[in-house]
């Protein structure tokens, strides 16, 4: 492939490779490894592309302090799984970068990374928001380089560039019940009815139902809403501070209008009754259903003999390491994965990029809670009756997309 171009404060350089001819069993190495360093900070970040179908890959943009090309490698295969899964038309990709978000210097790292992979995200990447990123910043990031919006590499293939940037926009923008963006909630209301739709194959009531979610930030802060409007109990949440527990439930509305920029939850300003905890306590919370949202490998073989739910939702991308998801499988906790669980977000993105939603919220709702229910009943049958772990399953839908690898027609 052709040389990036080196930008202002960056050294880019490339590791490129085509998918090689292996055993079938051993999963792919990604299509593309970029890794660059910013000489103004010494920030590290990376871009791996693990595939790319019909010149596209999709797949969020991160930032956090420790951010490693393996983890960018995890992250870009499970977008691939998410793509293939929801049978969307568009390989998998995956930004990173090695910087701590609340750093002043943060955005204008992000945008000298964001030139750097100009030559990406101008024709064949399109990214979004993701940890430490949220969407209205990469967008500003995007509208400075001239490149409109963070989907511009499927916009500009477009018939009407122009009218899909506005669709786009009126989408992530639509206002929703809570006071929220349809954008900022989708992902979180697809964990949702993953959560709901597990409780419906044990045969309980949302009020019966116990959750417990770790991060509550865009994903988990929106996931723990629609769960709570829902009528299950959210009796524990956590954020970097650490934890919060009342048995009872808590209030999630009103907590979440504590949070900061962050997704951090202000104490000096909580509501009589909290029990503040440790931020490990969240895992070993004596709930139904325990939903790491905010950091990989957030369960561990260190951990996971912690976990008293009787399955894990994946909200987080790469939550649970496989050796804990097999310690856990082994003691009859399920784990539902990530690249079905919070897909929801990327599904719904290229159903408005193709013009299959609107910026009716219903609409997208509706689709989403339907194929979600429908995907976790599957994945919870062949647990139940075969013994089959909800990966196992969820992962031979990945191995033959039903969609066709023909040119990405976006109205």
């Amino acid at each position: 492939m052709t040389m990036m171009q080196n930008s202002p404060g960056s050294t880019p350089q490339v590791t490129a490779q085509t998918t090689p001819t292996i055993p079938a069993a051993t999963r792919p190495e990604p299509y593309l490894r970029l890794h660059w360093t910013d000489s103004s900070t010494g920030a590290v970040g990376y871009l791996v592309v693990h595939t790319l179908r019909s010149g596209l890959a999709t797949g969020g943009t991160r930032m956090r302090a420790g951010c490693r090309l393996s983890e960018v490698e995890d992250l870009a295969r499970g977008m691939a799984d998410k793509t293939a899964t929801f049978d969307l038309p568009v390989g998998g990709a995956k930004g990173g970068i090695d910087f701590d978000p609340k750093d002043p210097r943060a955005v204008e790292v992000l945008e000298r990374y964001c030139e750097a992979m100009r030559p990406w995200l101008d024709t064949h990447w399109v990214t979004a928001e993701d940890l430490g990123v949220p969407q209205h910043l990469i967008d500003a990031v995007f509208d400075k380089l001239g490149l409109g919006q963070s989907y511009h590499a499927a916009i500009r293939r477009s018939a009407d560039p122009a009218a899909t940037l506005r669709r786009v926009r009126d989408g992530l923008n639509a206002a929703v019940e809570g006071g929220f963006l349809l954008g900022d909630v989708i992902g979180g209301y697809g964990v949702a009815h993953a959560c709901l739709a597990a409780a419906v194959s044990w045969g309980r009531a949302p009020a019966a139902t116990t959750v417990a979610i770790q991060g509550i930030g865009t994903m988990g802060g929106s996931a723990a809403y629609y769960l709570h409007e829902a009528g299950m109990t959210v009796t524990t949440i956590a954020d970097a501070a650490g934890t919060l527990h009342r048995a009872e439930g808590l209030d999630i509305p009103a907590l979440l209008a504590l949070r900061d920029a962050y997704g951090e939850i202000d104490r000096s300003r909580l509501p009589a009754g909290i029990d503040q905890l440790p931020r490990a306590a969240i895992v070993s919370a004596d709930v139904d259903i325990l939903v790491p949202a905010a950091i990989s490998y957030a369960l561990t073989p260190d951990n996971s003999y912690d976990v008293r739910a009787r399955i894990v939702v994946e909200a987080a991308n790469a939550a649970t390491t496989p050796e804990a998801e097999a310690m856990l499988a082994a003691r009859g906790v399920a784990v539902l994965p990530d690249f079905v669980a919070n897909a929801g977000a990327v599904a719904w993105a290229w159903w408005l990029l193709l013009g299959e939603v609107d910026d009716t919220p219903a609409t997208s709702f509706d689709r989403l809670r339907v194929i979600m229910h429908a995907k976790v009943a599957e994945l919870l049958a062949a647990w139940t009756d075969q013994h089959v772990t909800p990966r196992e399953t969820a992962r031979r839908w990945t191995e033959t997309p039903s969609t066709p690898s023909g040119p990405v027609v976006i109205p």
